[in-house]
């Protein structure tokens, strides 16, 4: 039974259309759930209240957290600084692996404790000296109209914003959603549809199209993740095709981040990642042609760190998320080769380092 939509959380929205059978039909992302008056969509914040559709956690938040980019993760959009990140709840996707699964999967707002106005979260980014905005946590896209909200506020402060995205997403509001992004980490997470059918309840294709969008049709910096899971995902075959296809559709400058799966929500009973797959995994990627392969939720410093592809200088040598050696011009060439590596740069003046500050924004 779906929760009540009470007033309150009556944010009307944009991306749905009548049907003949008097239900609406929600245009935001492939699911296109098809709702009766009161009836929520799959991913539960998005519903249709009378003869509209609405958000209900506009302007709330399931909390509030300064981290550094690294942990979004992104290495190579201005390396070092900080970011606030929050996100809200819900998710339009059903991964049977989700490592958020607390806040994507509620099915309550009881968690959704923080408030914070579009302007408020902006000012406080601005206050305490964090660079970038990042929509986090849980996938921004079901909350679009305040991230990109939240976006125009930031932007007008000179704050930057970052998308933690699965990319399932509709072509209309792909197009307004990343206008209003600086950067993103889309999730690819595997490379066959039978994986996104049988482990997300969602389809691999749009996600290809949204990271064809991303690299060809906008200025957003973009970075890639794949969790990779035994005997899901993780066989070389399935790595080296999603590798070639990266090279082929996205070029060889997009970084390719392979994280480490732990047992969590509906798979526990499966491994987690070796460390030894996911060095395999990054060999397979470089050798198909890929600049800057990573390894995450594991500790191996040569998968943190960034290497210059001409010379393979290590021009950004990380530990964990702490930067120890930073050998970039403030343009991001290489100081040994002079040339441009990928990514936004500017001017290394410190890091915000392994830090993680949980803040409140309704009482900031």
């Amino acid at each position: 039974m779906d929760e009540p939509i009470r007033a309150a959380e009556r944010f009307p929205v944009k991306y749905w259309h009548w049907l003949n059978d008097g239900r609406i039909q929600c245009d935001l992302c492939p699911r296109d759930c098809k709702l009766h008056d009161g009836q929520r969509g799959a991913c539960f914040v998005r519903g249709r209240a009378g003869d509209t559709m609405v958000l209900t956690t506009y302007g709330r938040s399931s909390g509030f957290c300064i981290d550094p980019v690294e942990k979004k993760p992104l290495n190579q959009f201005y390396p070092g600084s900080r970011v606030l990140s929050f996100g809200t709840a819900g998710c339009n996707l059903a991964c049977k692996f989700c490592q958020n699964w607390d806040i994507s999967k509620s099915r309550s707002f009881d968690s959704l404790q923080d408030q914070a106005s579009p302007e408020a979260i902006a000012c406080y980014a601005e206050a305490h000296h964090c660079t970038s905005v990042a929509f986090t946590y849980n996938d921004p896209v079901i909350f679009a109209e305040y991230a990109m909200d939240v976006a125009d506020a930031c932007h007008a402060r000179g704050i930057r914003t970052i998308a933690v995205t699965a990319g399932y997403i509709h072509a209309e509001p792909r197009r307004d959603f990343f206008a209003g992004m600086d950067a993103a980490n889309v999730d690819l997470k595997a490379f066959t549809e039978e994986f996104y059918v049988k482990q997300t309840g969602s389809h691999l294709q749009p996600v290809l199209d949204t990271l064809r969008y991303i690299k060809h049709e906008t200025d957003v910096w973009l970075e890639i993740t794949t969790l990779l899971i035994p005997g899901l995902n993780d066989s070389s075959e399935e790595i080296a095709a999603m590798s070639h296809w990266i090279v082929r559709e996205l070029g060889t400058d997009v970084p390719l981040h392979f994280s480490a799966f732990h047992p969590d929500y509906k798979l526990q009973d499966v491994a987690p990642t070796s460390l030894e797959r996911l060095i395999a995994a990054r060999e397979i990627a470089l050798n198909a042609g890929l600049h800057y392969v990573y390894t995450g939720n594991v500790h191996y410093a040569e998968g943190d760190t960034t290497f210059c592809p001409n010379c393979n200088e290590a021009v950004i040598r990380r530990d964990w998320y702490e930067i120890e050696h930073y050998h970039l011009t403030a343009e991001g060439h290489c100081k040994n080769c002079h040339m441009p590596v990928a990514g936004r740069f500017e001017s290394f003046a410190g890091q915000f380092g392994r830090q993680r500050i949980p803040v409140k924004m309704s009482t900031a």
